[in-house]
């Protein structure tokens, strides 16, 4: 049953949209609304913008949009129960629970409890006879027993049904196994163990949930590395290894590490600031994760080319976070792990604290292979210089650098700026281009996944939209209902959302967008919030109104003509007549 329609207006009332999102965003005013930089994508120029006036946010750039519940479940990575209850605990309020659980919010619990159980078996599989393999791995990997308890490490047995069958005995359906990805289904129907013959690491989230697994196989078998699959409770590009650690007390700084065992390792070596990606490249998600917890960044990935181009796709993405970022080359061609075990944590904090900030490290890779005694020598370094010192944005830093660079190659510093601003131009340039066809894109439909008719039929969506808007902030205008019945609109999203207005108005009731939350997908509200986006600041009288409903009138009829043009002979009489009442 749905939450009663009395609480979630207390809660909206309770709840200012600009007080919570002022907590994980910077706002400065804009007229009469808030603007500032998005939180869930990478953006230099702010697209993203809150309305007091309708209680929402959205995001030019992005799409993202909503209410203050979604809001909530988008940055704290919460279902709509879970972000209920984060808003009525914030303001002092009890959820009605008898009637509060959705089908959603069961399952995710669901999977949680599965998932912590799944985690107490393999743990004591690894303290049992059957897991000496895997202390085996361990003590090879010298961790002590009191990082093995601390980070619930664990061990899957060989056994295609170890897990699965002890999962049954604690109540669990198999269904929910293969939800929780803890397990598939054979082709005989049975579920069959995902990890198996494999060191298991649990991925705990920041309320302590364990949510996934990785596991790494002992023998030759591929995967090396196998984590948990996209699930309700989670999303790998959304999280960290080990930050529900590193979080507290890393007096603004993380480590950002390639893998489980080097964050591991650096933790029992006492660096319990280092995290790690859970098998993928750094996603923006995940930087802007870090910038909550640390205004600086150290990347302490592998000597190797691999690790070291990956700390060089990090660089902007950290950069973008507003994060600082410093770039930790470990001598010798060592991983963390491997150095810290050969040297000691003493020599590795002091290369750590000496380590250079993600500028010079970049100069040193723009120098490498550059003979600076040639002139071909000097102009190839100053090519990757020049690159390096344009996607600077501080100009006090540009000049800095830039004399550093003039003083190892002989050329003039003013020379030398003259041609970052060039190519600094260029790239806003075409950083623009970029976000402005993107921009059309979205406003042509092209990339409307919520309303895919709007491609198609732009004029009537455009129409379907203002007058959406309008209903929403006049909803004293019943006499829309009388001039435009549902099945006038010409895209059925659109239909959707007005006949979900109509019923509330109708019922006397609100239609502010938090009244949409429990009907429609984050996805959705988006949407919707992007149709209120687009009408802040544009006209708003009963004549305005009227037009949108001739338009959509309009475009129905086109519609119906084209629809009969293909149709079959019997059937084209029908839409005729149809058309014919219509004008009546």
């Amino acid at each position: 049953m749905p939450l009663p329609d009395a609480f979630l207006q207390e809660l909206k009332a309770r709840s200012d949209i600009v007080e919570i999102v002022s907590a994980y965003v910077s706002l400065k005013r804009s007229g009469k609304n808030l603007v500032g930089l998005c939180p869930f994508h990478s953006e230099k120029t702010p697209s993203f913008t809150v309305y007091p006036d309708t209680a929402s946010f959205y995001c030019f750039g992005c799409g993202a949009g909503g209410d203050v519940i979604t809001f909530v479940r988008r940055i704290e990575n919460l279902d709509y129960m879970e972000a209920i209850r984060f808003l009525a605990q914030r303001v002092g309020m009890k959820v009605p629970e008898n009637r509060a659980d959705d089908g959603m919010s069961k399952l995710r619990a669901r999977i949680l409890a599965l998932n912590r159980e799944a985690a107490r078996f393999y743990y004591a599989v690894l303290k049992s006879q059957a897991g000496e393999a895997g202390r085996a791995y361990f003590a090879k990997r010298a961790l002590r027993p009191e990082t093995i308890r601390h980070f619930g490490l664990g061990y899957a047995p060989p056994g295609r049904f170890s897990l699965v069958d002890y999962l049954e005995r604690r109540g669990f359906a198999q269904q929910e196994m293969v939800l929780a990805n803890a397990a598939f289904k054979s082709r005989s129907g049975r579920a069959v163990d995902r990890f198996f013959d494999r060191v298991m690491f649990p991925i705990i989230d920041l309320r302590g949930n364990v949510v996934a697994f990785g596991g790494r196989t002992l023998g030759d078998g591929k995967p090396k590395y196998l984590n948990t699959s996209e699930t309700p409770v989670f999303s790998k590009g959304d999280m960290l290894f080990a930050l529900n650690f590193a979080k507290n007390g890393n007096r603004g700084r993380l480590i950002l590490c390639e893998g489980y065992m080097d964050v591991i390792s650096m933790h029992q070596a006492g660096f319990t600031d280092a995290v790690a990606t859970l098998g993928t490249a750094l996603t923006a998600s995940q930087a802007r994760l870090m910038s909550r917890y640390a205004k600086e960044v150290v990347v302490s990935y592998d000597a190797d080319e691999a690790g070291q181009k990956a700390a060089s796709r990090a660089i902007p993405i950290l950069r973008a976070a507003g994060l600082q970022v410093r770039v930790l080359t470990i001598e010798g061609g060592k991983d963390p792990d491997e150095y810290i075990k050969a040297y000691g944590p003493v020599r590795f904090r002091q290369m750590l604290e000496a380590c250079g900030n993600d500028v010079e490290y970049r100069l040193r890779k723009a120098k490498v292979g550059c003979n600076l005694q040639t002139a071909e020598g000097r102009v190839a370094y100053l090519r990757g210089a020049v690159q390096v010192l344009a996607s600077l944005d501080n100009p006090v830093e540009r000049e800095v650098y830039a004399g550093r660079v003039a003083g190892e190659t002989g050329v003039g510093t003013a020379t030398l700026l003259g041609q970052v601003k060039t190519d600094g131009k260029r790239l806003e340039m075409s950083r623009r281009k970029k976000e402005l066809r993107a921009v059309r894109r979205q406003a042509a439909g092209f990339t409307d996944r919520v309303n895919p008719e709007k491609r198609r039929y732009l004029r009537a969506a455009a129409a379907e939209e203002a007058l959406l808007a309008y209903l929403i902030k006049n909803p004293d205008a019943g006499w829309i209902f009388e001039a435009l019945p549902p099945e006038k609109f010409v895209t059925e999203f659109n239909r959707r959302v007005y006949e979900r207005i109509m019923g509330r108005i109708k019922e006397g009731k609100s239609v502010g967008i938090m009244d949409f939350a429990g009907d429609f997908s984050m996805e959705e509200l988006s949407s919707i919030a992007g149709i209120l986006a687009r009408a802040d600041g544009l006209s708003a009288a009963r004549s305005d109104a009227e037009e949108y409903i001739a338009v959509i009138r309009q475009e129905k009829e086109k519609q119906l003509l084209g629809s009969a043009a293909s149709a079959p002979a019997e059937k084209i009489e029908d839409y005729l007549k149809e058309l014919r009442q219509q004008k009546k």
